[in-house]
């Protein structure tokens, strides 16, 4: 039994012995408290539940956290699993919420040779859902994890049961202006020493990275910086890898994907940051065109490229809407 149902069946257990309210309201507080403490929002919680699955690609890094139905969350670059720490915390009590590193991203490992163009990400990420034995999943992703997702619906629709995608790539925009000077880098080889620089320097990450992705960039925790760089500058490889990650996101990977999105009986919703400066609502009014069952658009007026990590409730809020539609 997991240890969830275990205390919800203790309570209701000791609600029926005992009638006085007193002792079940305190047994309420005690199984509230204990679920509380498996919260993953911290960098020393998540670092403790991540898990490794080796696969042929090499070793992926993954958290799984809660039961039932899997919802599936893909981050994006440069960010790792990390980033729907908020998220998983308010879902894990209605799915099972896996989150994975995409290779040449967080904690993942894998060799030199291995290809780290979308196409092998979805390769991945598939052998990773048959590792797990998990057959459908409810899909939330963001940045190039959002393409990831829609090569996913396309190529595999058996095994999506729901798609919340946040600011994101689409075909017409894929890789978008905004991300050219960041594969420039990657091309001359600058990347990794310029990112590597907000370890030591964390004013300078939240004045360039954080104002352009956060609403908030103040909030940028330096545990949370660590997190997200750390991997990604530790070895001569992870550094080389970190590059050939970016110079992947060419040629555009989403290219003659748009007829299959059009006969996709997957339903989907899109929750668009409005002051994003790198996808624009015009992406997500095209995503809304040609899924046939799309539900919409919301807006969060205020958020850039990374806001669910900042407003995990309302990725949480959208995402149950969304699974109570289907």
């Amino acid at each position: 039994m997991k240890r969830r149902q275990f205390l919800q069946a203790t309570v209701s257990t000791f609600a029926a012995t005992y009638a006085d309210d007193m002792v079940f309201g305190n047994l309420v507080q005690s199984a509230a408290a204990a679920e509380a403490s498996s919260s993953l929002s911290s960098a020393a919680a998540f670092t403790a539940a991540r898990r490794f699955a080796e696969l042929a690609c090499g070793r992926i890094a993954y958290v799984d956290h809660g039961s039932g139905d899997v919802a599936l969350f893909l981050h994006g670059a440069p960010l790792n699993s990390f980033q729907w720490r908020g998220s998983i915390d308010l879902l894990s009590p209605y799915r099972r919420c896996v989150a994975l590193d995409f290779m040449g991203l967080g904690y993942s490992q894998v060799p030199q040779q291995q290809s780290l163009a979308a196409d092998a990400q979805l390769a991945m990420l598939v052998a990773l859902l048959d590792k797990l034995g998990i057959a459908k999943v409810d899909i939330i992703a963001s940045d190039s994890g959002g393409a990831v997702a829609q090569l996913l619906v396309a190529r595999y629709p058996q095994r999506v049961r729901s798609l919340l995608l946040t600011n994101c790539d689409v075909e017409p925009d894929s890789p978008p202006a905004g991300v050219q000077p960041a594969i420039a880098m990657a091309r001359a080889g600058t990347l990794a020493d310029a990112t590597g620089q907000w370890l030591t320097d964390r004013a300078l990450a939240r004045a360039t990275f954080g104002a352009a992705v956060y609403h908030n960039p103040a909030d940028l925790a330096d545990e949370t910086i660590d997190y997200y760089v750390r991997p990604l500058v530790s070895s001569a490889l992870r550094r080389a890898q970190y590059h050939d990650f970016h110079l992947a996101l060419e040629p555009n990977p989403l290219a003659g994907i748009e007829a299959a999105l059009k006969r996709s009986a997957v339903p989907v919703k899109m929750v668009w940051g409005g002051s994003d400066t790198i996808f624009s609502v015009a992406d997500a009014e095209y995503l809304d065109r040609i899924f046939p069952r799309s539900r919409g658009i919301r807006l969060v007026p205020e958020g850039k490229l990374f806001f669910p990590e900042e407003f995990p409730d309302i990725i949480a809020d959208e995402a149950r809407r969304l699974w109570q539609s289907v």
